[in-house]
């Protein structure tokens, strides 16, 4: 079982998104007992807050089920809890590597660090493109199937 967290900022939008679209892609294939999935914030700021109201709206535009939300801030005990934690950009990377207190076994990354094409996932938050974001996470977690049957 690979257990994934995805990681943004506020938790609210990118890692929210992540969590609803892996969950979506795993149920399809009927892997659900292959994976848990998480997401969070390295911020506390949307702490309890839903998936924001644009990013939800983008979910259900692809046909993607929003699932029950509540905006958490990671902590430190999710390092042993988790196998990956998969961020939308090299900002979260940082963040999420002192909140956790390092990354010893080198399983804080970004999402599409395991693409072909490793870049960071913009924040439609400040862009207010949604399309782009959900594009670059369905892409990050297409190759998250290739890398986790690689594991």
């Amino acid at each position: 079982m690979l257990r994934v967290m995805f990681v943004c900022l506020g938790n609210i939008c990118r890692s929210a998104m992540a969590e609803c679209i892996m969950t979506h892609i795993v149920k399809e294939k009927g892997l659900q007992n292959l994976f848990v999935i998480d997401s969070a914030g390295t911020s506390s700021e949307e702490a309890g807050n839903a998936v924001y109201p644009a990013a939800a709206r983008k979910l259900r535009e692809k046909g993607i089920e929003v699932l029950p939300h509540s905006a958490k801030r990671l902590c430190i005990s999710d390092y042993e809890k988790f196998d990956l934690f998969l961020c939308a950009e090299q900002r979260n990377v940082e963040s999420a590597k002192r909140i956790l207190g390092g990354d010893k076994e080198g399983k804080v990354m970004r999402l599409l660090d395991i693409s072909d094409n490793p870049r960071n996932i913009s924040d439609p938050w400040w862009t207010g493109d949604f399309e782009t974001a959900y594009r670059d996470i369905v892409e990050g977690c297409t190759f998250l199937l290739d890398y986790s049957a690689k594991k």
